[in-house]
């Protein structure tokens, strides 16, 4: 069911159900989040994509406030501009300004917002937390000194990935995001899938392999498909100098809507492995040496061949890859079945 409402002056149509910030957005009307992520259940906790409505007294979280026929709205207002800006001056007043080493250094939502409105540093003086950096466990780096207490992280790992390994732990200022009874991250349930790192908003969560690997205006994005499993997740390789520094998931886009798994996200350093494989190696008198494709496949054609004369069709046996795409998995299982003539077939998987 339609609904009319004026933002900014302008005439938007909205669906019941629908949130000023939706409305909003599909308005290309620019409104500053963040706690608010598509995937999630508003918050309101940051209470940055406050708006003012006509008639109503106090200004509203516009990621929760649903529409209504006839709302008037104003987002940039100077009560509400000021009502951001205190916010900001409130969270970089204990947040670190390290933005020259932090690796989300230009993608970091705090730091554009602040640029944005011009702040420069907080009026607020006062204690700053200073917890531990934790970087025990091999894939995520923890500074909690960066936490914003968005609480991001807390709801994908309950609503997206339902693992609730993480939680809000203690009161008032000593409050940050813990796992039960502080535990690392590998002592726990977690799975390590990083979906915590791909909603953070700021620097607290990061890909500790990647860190000094390469900025994000440094990098080429390259979407293609990750190779682990027949699933067929869409990937996003962040790129410098011919070097994949960065995975990412994009959203909106593919089966797995921005989601990976621990290999996907953090697994694909093999493709710069130095001790990878770059061509074919037939052994010669006892040693591996390299060929060239044309003379390993006429190899292993005459070798398949041989052992079929010799000892029939089902003395041959075939394996095929979770990492090749499901088509390439039927033509191995028609090539033992049709052209080798055995059903041995079977899948690294089910292994």
């Amino acid at each position: 069911m339609p609904v009319n409402l004026t933002i900014d002056g302008e005439k938007v149509e909205a669906q019941k159900g629908e949130t000023i910030l939706d409305a909003a957005r599909k308005a290309a009307v620019e409104i500053p989040t963040l706690c608010y992520h598509r995937r999630l259940s508003p918050a309101s906790a940051c209470r940055l994509c406050v708006v003012e409505i006509e008639k109503v007294k106090a200004l509203q979280p516009s990621c929760s406030y649903p529409v209504s026929e006839g709302l008037i709205i104003h987002t940039k207002s100077e009560r509400v501009l000021a009502a951001r800006r205190l916010v900001l001056d409130l969270l970089i007043s204990n947040h670190p300004l390290d933005c020259l080493t932090c690796e989300s250094n230009g993608r970091c939502d705090l730091q554009r917002y602040c640029y944005e409105m011009g702040i420069e540093k907080s009026s607020f003086v006062g204690a700053k937390t200073n917890f531990p950096v934790e970087q025990q466990n091999p894939f995520i780096l923890r500074d909690y000194n960066k936490c914003i207490l968005c609480g991001r992280c807390v709801q994908a790992c309950a609503d997206i990935r339902y693992r609730n390994i993480i939680d809000y732990s203690g009161r008032g200022f000593s409050t940050k995001i813990a796992a039960e009874f502080d535990k690392p991250l590998q002592d726990t349930n977690c799975e390590f899938c990083g979906e915590c790192v791909a909603v953070c908003p700021v620097g607290a969560l990061t890909e500790k392999e990647s860190r000094f690997l390469g900025r994000v205006w440094e990098t080429t994005k390259v979407n293609t498909t990750c190779p682990y499993c027949g699933v067929g997740c869409t990937i996003q390789l962040e790129v410098k100098d011919n070097k994949v520094v960065r995975v990412t998931a994009p959203e909106n886009l593919g089966v797995n809507d921005g989601s990976l798994c621990v290999k996907g996200r953090f697994g694909l350093e093999f493709v710069g492995s130095p001790e990878r494989l770059k061509s074919p190696l037939i052994r010669k008198n006892g040693n591996l040496a390299e060929s060239t494709w044309d003379e390993a496949l006429d190899f292993v054609a005459s070798k398949l061949s041989q052992i079929k004369k010799e000892s029939g069709a089902d003395s041959l046996a075939f394996i095929s890859s979770a990492k090749c795409t499901n088509e390439e998995n039927y033509i191995m299982q028609k090539f033992a079945r049709a052209c080798a003539g055995t059903n041995n077939i079977d899948h690294c998987a089910h292994l």
